[in-house]
């Protein structure tokens, strides 16, 4: 058996996928989501799953290399978030990271409601 904190066996199989550029999306309930990426969706009610929430863990089971967040959330609480763990973020604008999402291999949908709590994490290696 493996040992994990992460008990959704769906998003821990996406994640034991990945490989070093590899990207994962940590996305709002009302970001709108392509075809093609993984998509584990852990909204239940709005703000259940939180962004922080699912930030926190992914960051304690990912090497991230990077992030990206959309411009409209410079100097807000996403990105002071993403800096609490480490995550100074590069910023495209909300069209443009909306672009991206069809080339991330995993989106993880969260409950958030928060405007622009979108962060693409850029994968990165343990060694």
């Amino acid at each position: 058996m493996l040992k994990s904190e992460i008990l959704n066996a769906p998003l821990l199989g996406a994640l034991a996928k990945l490989g070093h550029t590899d990207t994962v999306v940590i996305a709002d309930c009302g970001l709108p989501l392509p075809a093609g990426p993984t998509v584990i969706d852990l909204a239940l009610v709005q703000g259940l799953l939180s962004f922080e929430q699912v930030l926190d863990v992914l960051s304690r089971n990912m090497v991230i290399e990077s992030s990206t967040l959309a411009s409209e959330a410079k100097d807000g609480a996403v990105q002071e978030l993403c800096a609490s763990y480490g995550l100074e973020p590069q910023f495209i604008t909300h069209e443009q990271l909306k672009a991206e999402l069809p080339n991330a291999k995993v989106i993880v949908r969260t409950g958030e409601s928060t405007p622009f709590a979108n962060v693409i994490l850029h994968c990165g290696v343990a060694f």
